[in-house]
């Protein structure tokens, strides 16, 4: 995935980009060509680092019926000739989502558009998946034959169809197709059914890959042939200990852990970590102090894994190095500490946003903690991670932190969380919003009524505007 350009938090381009409520209401009041071309922008060039946990598409989709903004840019992306040399999903599938959204709104060039690009485009599985919520047995029936044709009526053709067929993320077309009469349609879909269907049963009855031996050595050789393979296996070697591993055999898994090849090493401290082993917490020092990187990190995962008052206790003593460690003893006081730490989490998150800006990964969990024990005074840092940073998700976090921890939180952020690309955040506005604002109780009223809306925002909504709970 490309890493995107993120413009300037104050623009109309960068609030869209970052899918702030905000966004959307700038966009209203701008230009409409100025707020239209801004909107294409981010359809066409993905803004999301992380499209997995990221959403935007009901967002964008919202805001084009909003602005009442026609397709042409959308169809000119997907039916350009870069289409079939850059078949990356992550190029068209923000556009297809989009699509999806507005065809379930009722915008038949919406759906026409995502029908044809079925047809003949690169990405045409995300479109078919969309076209499996959205469209009609008719409309689904009618692609069969366009969709066949891409495989080749050869055995590998049929192999790929039988993989795509047991892949697919929406399996209604293909269940359409099945009951197809046509003799190139539904016989071969039933067999390519079949033949996924026997491939997975095999796939689970034959296991797969090296396994370790039934011995504490056999596990690290086992590990260590992974590391040399680039394969980190640390995490499931150390389960394998827990289930070989006797009383005998600590002093060899403590001398792994101190001396030990990479592999093992790595193996040997999460084994000790996970079952709190009293020498544990001093070879995680000495693996970041002294040990290569790879053990380095496995030293640092294996400690953001334990539980106990041991571990708080040492972490209030490392949060203050300057080094991962230090990193990992601030989110373990943010996860697990109590009120006396605040001083120390607020210092790990002032820190962290000077040194590293406000999208830096370290932030997800500082900035809950911030919220879990309630710190008042870091509402400015809170503020100004929720304006900068350009992932959504974090700024939901933010969100969070700022309704347990800044009492302008309702009549603030709040009001324009309503309109937030992320269904968390818009809860979370539903159940804070101060409900005085005309702007608040319009928008709760529209959410509570829009079926596109998650139902955990319409439960959240319905508890402020209920029978029981009047706006205004």
């Amino acid at each position: 995935m490309f890493d995107p350009v993120i413009a300037p938090s104050g623009t109309l381009l960068g609030l869209l980009q970052r899918g702030r409520g905000d966004g959307t209401l700038h966009a209203l009041a701008a230009p409409r060509a100025e707020a239209l071309a801004a909107l294409n922008h981010c359809v066409l060039h993905d803004p999301r680092h992380d499209w997995q946990v990221e959403n935007r598409s009901l967002y964008y989709a919202r805001l084009y019926l909003d602005l009442h903004g026609d397709l042409e840019e959308i169809e000119r992306h997907l039916c350009d000739v870069d289409d079939h040399r850059d078949t990356d999903e992550a190029r068209t599938g923000l556009a297809l989502a989009v699509l999806g959204h507005l065809a379930s709104y009722g915008r038949a060039d919406a759906l026409r558009l995502l029908r044809h690009y079925a047809r003949s485009g690169a990405n045409w599985a995300w479109a078919l998946d969309e076209l499996a919520l959205r469209d009609d047995d008719a409309g689904l029936r009618s692609l069969a034959a366009p969709v066949l044709a891409r495989f080749p009526n050869t055995p590998e053709g049929d192999a790929e169809l039988a993989a795509t067929v047991r892949d697919a993320f929406e399996p209604r077309p293909w269940r359409l197709w099945a009951d197809d009469p046509r003799a190139d349609i539904g016989p071969r879909i039933r067999a390519a059914q079949e033949a996924g269907s026997f491939d997975r049963w095999q796939r689970q009855m034959r296991p797969s890959g090296p396994r370790p031996g039934w011995s504490v050595q056999a596990v690290f050789d086992w590990v260590e042939q992974g590391l040399e393979r680039g394969a980190a296996l640390h995490v499931p070697a150390a389960r394998c200990l827990s289930a070989v591993a006797g009383a005998d055999d600590r002093a060899a898994i403590l001398t792994a852990a101190r001396s030990g090849p990479d592999g093992a090493r790595c193996a040997a401290l999460h084994y000790l970590a996970e079952s709190s082993d009293p020498a544990v917490l001093d070879l995680i020092d000495a693996a970041v102090s002294h040990g290569s990187r790879t053990v380095a990190d496995a030293a640092t995962a294996a400690f953001e894994r334990m539980c106990g008052p041991e571990v708080v206790s040492r972490a209030r003593t490392w949060v203050h190095r300057q080094d991962a460690l230090g990193k990992s003893a601030a989110g373990v006081l943010a996860c697990r500490g109590v009120a006396g730490d605040d001083a120390l989490v607020l210092g790990a998150l002032r820190e962290t946003v000077r040194t590293d800006g406000p999208d830096a990964p370290m932030l997800w969990t500082l900035v809950d903690g911030t919220g879990r024990l309630g710190i008042t005074c870091a509402a400015p840092v809170l503020r100004h991670i929720y304006r900068e940073t350009a992932s959504s998700q974090l700024r939901g976090r933010a969100a969070r932190a700022l309704a347990a921890t800044d009492g302008s939180f309702p009549t603030g952020f709040a009001v324009e969380c309503l309109w937030d690309c992320e269904e968390t955040t818009r809860e979370v506005a539903a159940l804070h919003a101060e409900t005085g604002d005309v702007r608040v109780a319009e928008r709760l009223r529209r959410l509570a009524a829009d079926p596109a809306e998650e139902a955990e925002v319409q439960t959240a909504v319905r508890s402020r505007i209920g029978p029981d709970a009047p706006v205004g």
